[in-house]
């Protein structure tokens, strides 16, 4: 399982899945570092004792090993030590919880509903230009020749004071 945002989709209210449970129902995942405030690096995790017969050697016969690994399982072992991976993750679901209520109040179009941490808006192409170069968002599509699909996505290291900001931007 692809593991990038997965402290994000951990942490949403509207899931019930946990560590332990990808940890019976995948044969391998991994846990994404950079999106919860690591420098670089994935974790992967094999979870019935099934990985590849020489898998560090397959990995650093492909480029893939850094020389100084253990500066990885530092960042790891920092995030899963008192909860930190998941309060942080916690922390950017709730930063987006605070915009997806800001746009619904505003009555801006969602062009599909989200539960983490991404949240995609119709914006008419008028106030996208108004909004670029004072907020950070992706160009997501064209929704039609006057609106455009816009993806705003908060992390670890959003404040709240960003989110006041856009709101009041909006």
């Amino acid at each position: 399982m692809d593991g990038a945002r997965l402290g994000y989709g951990l942490m949403s209210a509207e899931t019930d899945v946990t560590l332990p449970d990808l940890s019976k129902l995948c044969d391998v995942f991994y846990i994404g570092g950079t999106k919860v405030g690591a420098l670089c690096g994935e974790a992967v995790v094999f979870t019935h004792n099934n990985a590849p017969k020489h898998f560090t050697t397959i990995i650093k016969q492909h480029g893939a090993l850094l020389a100084k690994g253990r500066l990885l399982g530092i960042q790891f072992d920092t995030l899963f030590t008192d909860d930190l991976y998941f309060k942080v993750s916690r922390h950017a679901i709730q930063m987006a919880d605070m915009l997806r209520k800001a746009f619904a109040e505003k009555n801006y179009k969602f062009y599909i509903e989200t539960i983490t941490n991404q949240i995609f808006i119709v914006l008419e192409n008028t106030k996208m230009k108004e909004l670029q170069g004072k907020v950070s968002f992706s160009f997501w599509e064209k929704a039609d020749e006057k609106h455009t699909v816009v993806r705003f996505a908060t992390s670890w290291a959003t404040k709240e004071e960003e989110i006041a900001a856009l709101i009041n931007l909006l």
